[in-house]
């Protein structure tokens, strides 16, 4: 059973998010036989949130693409490098939604992704998953969505190739987010 808390009967509102308290996350396959995790460490996002209106709710977020924290300082280097990212080129990736729907407890958030200089639409499911007051006055909403993207889409192309067959890393990317929200005052 998930341990959820209701604080708020209406969750409308200006909220920030909070990176403190949540994760933008993503695995991919590496060397065709594992899982590699990561995460943005360096980020920032508000979203507006109307009940009675869904379409008029909003969300952009601001990640620092050298912020890409994998475990392995190497591969965080050759992720942020032009192979992948290019940071130094291009120091953020963004999200700016362009319709927002609900059904119940869930979330449909679409907007444009952009990674360097290549912009797609990206349509993201969201589960509220509570609201709480915590122990300093903030008010908090709790979101939780997965999607799986091709990486190809934003130009992220490098590979290498394996002598066993395949490809060193996977083309398909499972972006995660687990997000905290404070309501703004």
């Amino acid at each position: 059973m998930t341990e959820t808390s209701t604080a708020l009967t209406d969750i409308a509102g200006t909220y920030t998010l909070d990176p403190s308290h949540s994760r933008l996350g993503f695995q991919a396959r590496h060397a065709m036989v594992t899982k590699v995790r990561g995460q943005f460490a360096d980020w920032e996002g508000t979203a507006t949130i109307d009940t009675e209106n869904p379409a008029a709710s909003s969300v952009a977020l601001t990640i620092k693409a050298a912020s890409i924290d994998t475990g392995s300082a190497d591969r965080d280097g050759h992720l942020a490098s032009g192979d992948f990212f290019d940071a130094e080129t291009y120091p953020e990736l963004t999200f700016v939604s362009t319709d927002v729907a609900r059904d119940g407890n869930d979330w449909t958030v679409t907007g444009n992704f952009t990674i360097k200089d290549v912009t797609k639409p990206l349509t993201i499911t969201f589960e509220e998953t509570g609201s709480a007051q915590d122990p300093f006055g903030n008010v908090r909403v709790g979101f939780e969505g997965e999607v799986t993207v091709n990486r190809k889409d934003w130009d992220l192309t490098w590979n290498a190739a394996l002598e066993t067959g395949g490809v060193l890393v996977s083309e398909k990317i499972k972006l995660e987010f687990d997000i905290s929200a404070i309501r703004n005052a």
